[in-house]
Parts: structure tokens; sequence; C-alpha cells
């Protein structure tokens, strides 16, 4: 089983050193259905990942962010 919490992580880690996401905060992994993205100015964006795998929802989470 995939950890999805730990992807959330380390993708987060890696967008933070891009020039894009510089100011995202964290992703909060919800009960493996939802992913929110958090930015430092207060904005967040909620994503579904249900029944994703950890590479679909890594290409979801790009796509919808």
């Amino acid at each position: 089983m995939e950890d999805k919490q730990k992807i959330c992580d380390l993708l987060c880690a890696t967008l933070q050193a891009t020039r894009g996401y510089h100011d995202l905060i964290q992703y909060e992994d919800g009960f493996e259905e939802y992913v929110t993205a958090v930015f430092q100015k207060g904005g967040r964006r909620k994503m579904v990942v249900t029944a994703d795998s950890g590479q679909a929802m890594i290409r979801d989470i790009m796509e919808k962010i």
C-alpha cells in the first residue's frame, strides 16, 4: 500500500523549490479522498483523489493546482 501522505509531502517539497509554487505551505491529505493545497497568502485548493494510485494522485494534483 502506498503512503499517500508521504507522496504529498514530497510533492510539496518539490513544488516549493519552483518559482510558480514557492508559496505553497503544505498538502493536507484528508482520508485519502481529498487533498488540499494550502498557500501562504491564505489560498486553499481542494482536489478529489479518491481511488487514485500514488502516480495518478500526483498527475491529478498537477492538473488541478
